[in-house]
Order: structure tokens, then sequence, then C-alpha cells
């Protein structure tokens, strides 16, 4: 790198869902002045939705996204059931958290061991061809990998066999389920959830032998580098506890502090999304903070979802060995809540191991094979909310039709949007903290990648091209000043260049 050179790009940043770029932008001294984690696409899916009979979504949301869309298959389905004004019975229930705790463990395993676990094995100073699931494995062993392909797909075949489909699901209807489980079924199930407990296990273990035993590594989660101080928000259920598939939307700030829990049929009074000009992702603050740009701290509206953010508005897990990795990890920070980004990656795998627990307990109760799966909607239509904990945090799915059943409006609120604000402070403060002087090299733009990996982010969940002619805004600098602004399609009149 040179003394004239002002700016870093990392495009395409690596190892996430969908596409986005980091700009870092340098002073005079080669320190770094401000970096943006940018995302140049649209998210449209809400006005693809309009005007499709509303008992479709269920069926066209989880085409979203292939990596996420047992989330969206759950939250459209608990959004139509609010809106018919559907009970469903409790053994439709149980299959859906059954069906939906085998996503969640999938989505984890996917992106622990083959998206974050490169970033400590081999490392963020390795040679870049090595910096992936197969390097991985050579640092683990192969029999080790093969454990992690294996059970990986047993959370996809039991999505596969109560949804119809492990990527594009099909079997959660407004009301409940499509069919009932057999007997032969559930021993299967049972089978694949007793191996998928001992690999909760095997990953604790991995994630202590990669990361926890390496002094720097350690030092690197507790460190200054990958550290915020926000609100978090998650779903817990009646006693405070995680909970993936239902519950009530718990708010914590900096501190621990509860600062409100709520329906998810309420969440517009106490959720709001600011926009900024440059990323198609919004930003989403607390409405009673308000938005006060991208600062942390206790006087900042930011807050942060997914796997820490539900354990920090958490009392504990609802399963023992769960739990047990939940006190470890908060005893090992001798705080809660914990605001060490890296630490998601540690929360996830607990979270792992809750939902493979939580698999064969549904997959051993008694009233698994019960064939009572479906309560009919008779119910007009009208408006209805559905929220589950995606594998990246809490998604909100917010549909209102006509009398007919005609969808009229959709909003989508999704989990990478609303740790965006927190993917852009912490790529900024990693950042400012390995660049100094203009030095740079692979390792550090790595490290600074691992800043935003930590979310699990998936931008082909929060962004949709549409096509056609996109709104572009582009801005001209001149010695430091801005000198020209193009744009395109902003129906902002005050954007005319």
């Amino acid at each position: 790198m040179t003394g004239k050179q002002k700016q870093i790009t990392i495009s395409p940043i690596t190892r996430l869902e969908g596409h986005g770029k980091i700009d870092i932008f340098l002073d005079e001294n080669g320190n770094v002045k401000d970096a943006f984690f940018q995302v140049v696409e649209l998210r449209g899916f809400e006005k693809f939705c309009e005007g499709r009979p509303v008992e479709e979504l269920p069926r066209i949301t989880p085409k979203i996204c292939g990596v996420c869309p047992g989330a969206h298959h759950m939250a459209s389905s608990k959004a139509t059931d609010a809106l018919y004004k559907v009970e469903i019975p409790e053994t439709g229930r149980k299959l859906r958290e059954l069906y939906y705790n085998a996503h969640m463990a999938h989505s984890h395993i996917l992106h622990f061991y083959v998206l974050a676990a490169p970033d400590f094995a081999p490392g963020p100073g390795a040679n870049p061809a090595k910096r992936n699931v197969l390097g991985l494995i050579e640092v683990v062993g192969k029999e080790t990998g093969l454990t992690i392909l294996k059970n990986r797909g047993y959370a996809q075949k039991i999505q596969g066999m109560l949804a119809g489909h492990p990527i594009h699901p099909v079997g959660s209807l407004p009301g409940g389920m499509s069919k009932a489980l057999t007997e032969e079924e559930r021993k299967e199930m049972e089978e694949m959830g007793k191996s998928l407990v001992e690999f909760g296990k095997l990953s604790l273990e991995t994630f202590n032998n990669l990361v926890l035993k390496n002094e720097e590594y350690a030092d690197l989660i507790t460190g200054d580098t990958y550290y915020h101080e926000t609100y978090y928000a998650g779903l817990v259920d009646n006693d405070l506890k995680v909970n993936f598939y239902d519950g009530k939307i718990r708010m914590v700030d900096p501190s621990g502090n509860e600062v409100c829990i709520f329906e998810p049929k309420d969440y517009l009074n106490y959720i709001a999304e600011h926009v900024e000009p440059w990323s198609y992702l919004k930003f989403p603050y607390i409405k009673s903070v308000g938005w006060k740009g991208l600062i942390d701290g206790k006087d900042s509206g930011i807050y942060r979802v997914n796997a820490l953010a539900r354990l920090n508005v958490a009392e504990g897990m609802a399963t023992p060995l769960a739990q047990e990795a939940y006190e470890k990890m908060y005893d090992f920070f001798e705080k809660k809540p914990v605001h060490s980004t890296l630490a998601y990656h540690w929360a996830r795998v607990i979270e792992l191991m809750y939902a493979c627990e939580r698999i064969l307990e549904l997959a051993q109760d008694p009233e698994i094979t019960n064939k009572d799966v479906r309560t009919i909607p008779a119910e007009k239509p009208s408006e209805g909310v559905g929220v589950v904990e995606a594998p990246r945090g809490t998604l909100y799915h917010h549909y209102i039709t006509d009398e007919e059943g005609i969808t009229q409006k959709v909003n989508l609120i999704v989990a990478t949007v609303q740790n965006n604000a927190g993917m852009n402070m912490s790529v900024k403060k990693a950042a400012q903290n390995l660049i100094q002087k203009g030095k740079v090299d692979n390792k550090v733009l790595d490290m600074v990648e691992m800043a935003f990996r930590a979310y699990d982010p998936c931008l082909a969940c929060a962004t949709h091209t549409l096509p056609g002619r996109m709104p572009l805004e582009v801005k001209i600098y001149w010695k430091d000043k801005l000198y020209k602004r193009l744009t395109r399609n902003l129906a902002d009149p005050k954007c005319a260049p």
C-alpha cells in the first residue's frame, strides 16, 4: 500500500450468505477514519407478495433464502395463524417446534463449521486457500469432518420428513401441519436425535479446544477490538428461557436491565427503522431511545439480535446440557450481558446443544404422533404478525389482507437488518484497531471480516434485487469535499444532481 492510498475495499466479502462489501477510508497518516459495511442490492420481497392469496405465503416466503427457508416458513405460518385467528392443536405446535429445532441445528452447524471456524483453525494468518472447511478438517481430522456432515444431514432429513422438503418446506399451513408423524418416522427421528445430542457435546468440546484453549484467540474474544456495548433483543418463554419457536420479545439495556417485554403483535410500538442512502439495508432501533447514529452505549437506540443476544436477554436455557454450557460462558466472562462480538460463535454452539437436546425431547414425546395436527381456519382474515428466532436473530412477518384473504401489505424485518448497525460499528472498530499507518495484509483484512462474520449475516435474506433499473446514488469527492452528486431513480426530489 502506498502513502497516497486513501481507501481500502474488500469486495466481495467472504464466507457469508449473500453479497456485500466493506469500504475503509484512511486519513493522511494511513489510520482508519471511517468504515462501512455496505449492501448494494434492494430488498423487494414485500412488494412481490402483495396481491397473492395469503395462505400461499408460507410456501412463497421460504424462497427468499435457501439457507434459512425454515425460519420464513415458520414465521409466515404463525402470521397466517394470527391473521385467521386460529389456535393450532398442541401436537401441531410440537411438530412445528421439532421441525424448527432441526432447522436451527442445521444452520448453526453450517455457520460454525463452514463459515466461522476457519477463522480459528487454521486461522486468519493461514494461506487464504486454507481458510475454509477443508482447512478446518485438516486441523480437526477426517473423522470429525465426516461426523459434521452426517449430523447436519440428520438435521436436514428431519426437516424434510416433517415439511416435505429440507430446503423449500411446505408442511406448515395456517392452523397447523399438513400431516401427522408416524411411529416409524418418530423412531427414526429419535435415533437421529440421540446422534445429534452427542454431536452437540462434540461441538462444545471443539470450540473449547480451538478457541478457549488458545491464549491468542481467548484474548481476542475478550479484548476491545470486537467489543460494543448495546441493547439486545430476543424471544423468551414464560420462564424467561431461550425459545426459538414461540414466546415474547424481551429487550435489555447494556447493563442487562429489562427495557421491555412484549407480544410479537405489538412490535411496531417498540421498533422503528432508520434509512441511510448508502445501503439498501435499513437500521432498526428502539423507539423509546431513538436513533442517535452509529454509536453504541445506553444513549444509543441500537440493539443487536442473534445467538449472543438471545442468551443475553434470557435467564437460562431450557435443557440441561445447554444450561451447563450457558453457565460456563458467563462464568468465563464474569459478567452479563456479554458484549464481545466474537462470543456470538460460542453462543451459537450453546444454542446448537439446546436444539439437539430439544429435538430428542420432542421425538420422545408420547403426543408427537397424535393425528390431531391442524385446525381448519374458519374466521375472516384481516391482520397477523408471526415471529420466530431465525438462526440469525428475531424475524418478523406482518401481513394485512382484504376480506377475501388477498394480501394487501407485507412487512418483513429480518435478523440481519436488525444487526446492520452493529455490523457497521464492528467493522469500523476492528479496522481502526487493526490498521495503523496504512499497514495492511491478508491477515488484517480477514480479521476485519471476522467482525461481521460473527453475526452470521444472510444478505440473500435481507436484500433482493428487483429487475429493471435500480435506484443509484454516486458521490464524487475532490480534496475531501463533495464535488458532485449523481442519482438515478431516487424518489426524493432533493436528491436531484
